[in-house]
């Protein structure tokens, strides 16, 4: 398994990283959540950069990267803590579609996508969201809470019980009642949909037969937490340059070696969870046996990570890592929410012991 960042890659990480320093400051997100002000300018320019089509195949308009390259931008992202529809069109929509769907449905689907035509997400409920067959198609009833952008998608691929299986209906967002969320990171939008007996053609039914379903929110769930990593990045890098410039005693509170240990031990936290992240999108990528394992370690390490980091983050600036001025609790708020999305790092912990038979 390769496991050494390619020259490509690199060059696209860097790329990534000097468009997000220039077009998402942390401005632009304070900006979106005391104000509300839209972030529509900046998915213009991603947009015009291709990123809506990164992972879309080439036959369909994309650039046919693999799962990799996703990872080195989710982590980017979560570094600026960007706004906008990315994480859920091009890491839940487009893998729902890519994975599962026939190639009519992919042509349908995946072409708006990669010309940036149409931003998505993915709804999965518990086993009180149902589908009901109906002349004409299918009827969906049931309510889904936590839906990423789920309030203004285009498109929403929903999973539903059939029986005693699961399976995915794309549903426009238009015909779903749709209930914004008033959460802790007021930077991404969650929302509560609710399906009154919501009628969906059978044309948008995907078969998931298998592990179609697992694999596409093991690919949703890998660059969560991977975005996650990029926040707790950020976290440290602001207690980092604190820890040298705050002076007390005449000295920078960084020469102290309670401070010290406190840095090390975020340091080390967080390239576990690097680490970590990576060695799953990798398995990802190269259609691994370990994948699923490798997921759910990498979701509960991203967690325990932001956990640490976030605390001590706060704690190692005093005062002033509490107050609304400071942009620490931007990026607190971020990793927190993502703990919870996709499953917290408990449930991921309790999966891991699960696959090895604890």
């Amino acid at each position: 398994m390769e496991l050494e960042f390619s020259e490509d890659q690199q060059e696209l990480r860097s790329t990534v990283r000097a468009f997000l320093e220039r077009e998402c400051p942390i401005s632009l997100v304070r900006s979106l959540v005391e104000k509300g002000a839209p972030a529509d300018e900046l998915w213009t320019h991603m947009v015009d950069l291709g990123w809506p089509a990164l992972t879309v195949p080439e036959e369909y308009g994309g650039l046919g990267f693999g799962f990799v390259e996703l990872a080195v931008v989710a982590e980017e992202l979560g570094r600026a803590m960007a706004p906008g529809p990315f994480l859920a069109t091009v890491t839940q929509f487009v893998p729902a579609i890519r994975i599962a769907a026939t190639r009519d449905q992919q042509r349908r689907f995946l072409e708006p996508v990669a010309a940036g035509d149409l931003t998505g997400t993915m709804a999965v409920g518990d086993e009180l969201l149902l589908a009901a067959p109906t002349d004409s198609g299918w009827a969906l009833s049931g309510t889904v809470r936590h839906v990423v952008d789920g309030d203004r998608a285009d498109e929403i691929a929903v999973a539903a019980r059939v029986d005693e299986a699961w399976r995915l209906f794309v549903v426009r967002g238009a015909a779903v009642r749709k209930t914004r969320e008033h959460t802790l990171d007021q930077s991404r939008p969650l929302a509560t949909l609710t399906f009154e007996n919501t009628a969906v053609e059978g044309d948008r039914a995907i078969d998931t037969s298998g592990d179609a379903l697992d694999r596409v929110l093991e690919e949703a769930t890998a660059a969560l937490a991977l975005e996650m990593v990029g926040t707790c990045q950020s976290i440290f890098d602001l207690a980092l340059e604190y820890a040298k410039e705050r002076h007390q005693f005449g000295v920078p509170i960084g020469s102290f070696q309670a401070v010290k240990h406190k840095l090390a031990d975020m340091f080390v936290v967080l390239e576990r969870a690097r680490a970590t992240a990576y060695f799953a999108a990798a398995t990802i990528a190269e259609n691994d046996d370990r994948r699923p394992l490798a997921v759910a370690m990498a979701k509960a390490t991203a967690g325990d990570a932001q956990r640490l980091i976030a605390q001590e983050g706060i704690q190692l600036m005093g005062g002033i890592g509490y107050t609304w001025e400071h942009d620490m609790h931007l990026y607190v708020k971020r990793a927190k929410t993502g703990d919870a999305l996709l499953g917290t790092s408990s449930d991921h912990r309790a999966r891991v012991a699960r696959m090895i038979g604890l």
